[in-house]
């Protein structure tokens, strides 16, 4: 953000950050974390304590030790976000939307770091994960919490957890039990969210779909396209088939989608629609959705699996199916607009509490963008809030491309 425009909001960065102010037991921490959100939201290149520091004119181990021993309650305040996604934000048909993401390191001192896949450089590299849990109602989108993915070489050396400050509750867990527990946290403070959507990372554990079922929310989940299954009417007649091999000719009729407008135009998914068994620990799954979409442009497909109302309109499946966009957006303003990618620390508290804190700075963001939007009296304003999601100006509008249109 551009010191000028970070100037005219500094009135509304410490109303702000007094909602969090009984998170702290002192005025000093307090300060520290002003600075500290001053410094995300600044035009610093790199947003790491010492430079946050020296901008904002305190010694930059003084932040260091705000992040690392100083006596604040970290999920008080990760709490305290989702408390006012709940009174500001709140909306019937909210997404939950399930993601990773990656920050590549120098060195094996951070906690959690290793050599691993990283979304950061398309490869495998030496990088920590983190799995986090985003809102999304419209255009309006938050990132409600995150914790870090431990890998098994980490949880098996307990002395080098012990070194980094990581608990010894905290244990290696698959991504997609993080997410969950995530999940039911969010959902145990008040958050309510009619639909979840993932990448087929999260959506081929079956496990994972049948406990989002169980919370009462509706999921719409990529899949991969060896995912095994049955049609309704051919389940009696034939063994388990692969989603990518249910049809060897004919089958549903492709219709075409506009799902997503980018700034190169409209993009148009031709998909096909129809009622799905999965296989569920070698048994036949309740008879869910299952879509396909084959991008017109460049041939990609993607497969998705819902547990939606059989009556559900496609064309909110499908918003649903493509509302990953936000939690990609929100990893890129977190990394570009915050430095959530720039912690050199090597103590798990001083993780977490940068996490929890970019959290914080980026609601702020959102709020302030919402605000701006409204002022102007734009798409955003409360006239439009009463309507779905997928009616509003919200990046996706996903419409049935009539024939003659091409």
């Amino acid at each position: 953000m551009e010191i000028e425009v970070l100037a005219s909001l500094r009135p509304e960065l410490d109303r702000f950050a007094r909602e969090f102010d009984d998170c702290f037991r002192t005025w000093c921490s307090r300060a520290h974390l002003r600075r500290y959100m001053q410094g995300q939201l600044s035009d610093l290149p790199r947003k790491s304590v010492e430079p946050i520091a020296l901008e904002t004119g305190v010694a930059p181990r003084t932040l260091q030790e705000f992040l690392s021993i100083h006596r604040w309650d970290e999920e008080a305040m990760r709490d305290r976000v989702q408390e006012i996604v709940v009174a500001r934000h709140a909306h019937d048909q909210a997404i939950a939307v399930i993601d990773e993401t990656s920050f590549a390191k120098k060195g094996d001192k951070t906690p959690g770091v290793q050599r691993q896949h990283c979304g950061a450089t398309g490869k495998t590299d030496n990088c920590v994960v983190t799995v986090h849990l985003g809102y999304v109602a419209g255009s309006f989108h938050a990132l409600l919490d995150g914790d870090l993915y431990l890998p098994e070489s980490w949880h098996q050396d307990r002395e080098r957890c012990q070194r980094a400050g990581i608990p010894d509750d905290v244990v290696y867990r698959p991504k997609w039990q993080i997410a969950l527990e995530r999940l039911r946290h969010a959902c145990s403070r008040g958050i309510h969210v009619k639909w979840l959507c993932a990448d087929e990372a999260y959506g081929r554990v079956s496990e994972f779909r049948i406990d989002v079922a169980d919370m009462d929310i509706r999921y719409v989940v990529e899949i991969p396209c060896n995912l095994t299954g049955w049609l309704p009417h051919r389940r009696e007649e034939e063994g388990a088939r692969r989603v990518d091999q249910l049809w060897e000719r004919g089958g549903p009729v492709w219709e075409k989608w506009r799902v997503k407008d980018t700034e190169k135009g409209p993009a148009v998914w031709e998909v096909r629609a129809v009622r799905f068994c999965p296989q569920e620990e070698k048994v036949v799954g309740e008879e869910q959705w299952l879509v396909i979409a084959r991008s017109v442009v460049d041939g990609e497909v993607k497969y998705f699996l819902s547990n939606a109302p059989k009556e559900t309109e496609l064309g909110v499946i499908l918003h649903v199916a493509f509302s990953r966009w936000h939690i990609e957006r929100i990893f890129e303003e977190c990394k570009t607009e915050t430095g959530m990618d720039h912690y050199e620390g090597r103590v798990y508290r001083g993780f977490r509490r940068h996490l929890t804190i970019t959290s914080v700075s980026l609601l702020f963001l959102a709020e302030q963008k919402e605000r701006l939007s409204l002022k102007k009296g734009g798409p955003d304003s409360h006239s439009s809030r009463s309507a779905a999601p997928w009616k509003r100006n919200s990046g996706i509008e996903c419409l049935r491309v009539n024939v003659a249109d091409g």
